[in-house]
């Protein structure tokens, strides 16, 4: 992939309509920058129902149920799924819930992305469940209250390929946690939905080399931000973040916008400035001819496709312009609805690539 094409292209949003209530985002239409930021602030803080920190748990089966990689009804636990094969372990919903952990697979608990020292595990930021994930005890406690980073050299990983060392990217260089690039999307949308819901009472909070505390605006660290909106770019909205997104709704009554709407991130902050290698993205799917020349697209990837029912494709901005049913049943050959020039990204269930037409 070109680096001129990555520099404005690094990657697209969104899988489908999230099913929001009709009318949810209504008074954010037209709205762009601070004034897109505070009216949704205003939005997802309308109506939402503080509940307790114990109730995640209950939640989590909404919310967090692998019905997507082993569809095995298990905690979907970001820093233990192995996406391309077997887990190193799971965990079923309610039973070995952390108490005490020495080694990954002891027991799972609750992982703020935002860490509860920042807020001082103040309600309704310590319960809130749209930046709160289950996850195995060991990896948040490696995690600690570490900004999301870069690792080149780690220090310690994963059974995942999850990583602490130091950060390579931005002006920080002080230790981070990485996760694998199947969930970088995922909790980038975690942090933007925090410093946007809690954005009024950001200047009460600690940084912890994270939050902007002096700037509601912006919300996050500059090097934080722009690492955070590149993952978000990077790696699109997934179907398990649509369900999470609905599940949440149904707990406590507010959304993550920027899962239901991918293109406000950058109508808000703009496009991230880095321009990173995003080989390692790559989610085993490719298209030929490449760029495209004319309607029809030749799809092959490296597992099965006639399993996947449905496929995406999306613009530049995270619209999706075209949804094809059962795509692979009969072939692997899509034919394009007359889309205009431009880059795109082509999306079936974990698979995605991205492809220009001329």
């Amino acid at each position: 992939m070109k680096k001129s094409i990555l520099i404005l292209f690094v990657g697209f949003f969104g899988l489908m309509n999230a099913q929001e209530p009709t009318g949810y985002y209504s008074t954010a239409t037209g709205l762009t920058g601070p004034d897109l930021k505070t009216k949704l602030s205003e939005i997802i803080s309308a109506g939402y129902q503080t509940k307790s920190y114990d109730a995640l748990y209950t939640a989590y089966p909404s919310t967090d149920t692998d019905k997507f990689y082993e569809n095995d009804g298990s905690v979907l636990d970001i820093y233990s799924e192995n996406p391309a094969g077997a887990d190193p372990y799971n965990y079923q919903h309610g039973v070995k819930k952390c108490g005490n952990y020495s080694v990954e697979g002891d027991c799972y608990n609750r992982e703020h992305t935002v860490p509860q020292s920042l807020f001082n595990e103040a309600s309704p930021m310590v319960s809130d469940i749209l930046h709160i994930l289950p996850t195995d005890g060991k990896v948040n406690g490696m995690r600690s209250n570490y900004p999301f980073g870069k690792v080149t050299n780690p220090t310690w990983t994963s059974k995942n390929g999850s990583k602490v060392g130091n950060n390579t990217v931005g002006s920080y260089s002080g230790t981070v946690f990485e996760p694998i690039n199947e969930f970088k999307g995922d909790i980038a949308r975690c942090l933007l939905y925090f410093v946007t819901r809690y954005q009024s009472r950001l200047s009460s909070f600690s940084s912890g080399n994270i939050l902007n505390t002096s700037n509601a605006s912006q919300g996050l660290q500059t090097w934080e931000l722009n690492l955070l909106l590149l993952w978000h770019q990077q790696d699109p909205v997934s179907e398990r973040e649509i369900v999470r997104n609905n599940g949440a709704y149904a707990h406590q009554r507010n959304r993550n916008p920027f899962i239901d709407h991918p293109e406000w991130a950058t109508a808000i902050w703009g496009s991230s400035p880095l321009a990173v290698d995003d080989a390692n993205f790559s989610k085993n799917l490719s298209i030929a001819p490449n760029p495209v020349k004319g309607n029809v697209i030749h799809v092959t990837g490296d597992k099965d496709l006639k399993k996947f029912k449905t496929a995406m494709i999306y613009n530049m901005v995270g619209q999706n312009v075209q949804t094809i049913e059962n795509p692979f049943q009969s072939g692997n050959t899509i034919t394009l609805n007359n889309l205009p020039k431009g880059v795109y990204i082509l999306k079936t269930g974990e698979l995605n690539t991205k492809f220009i037409i001329e």
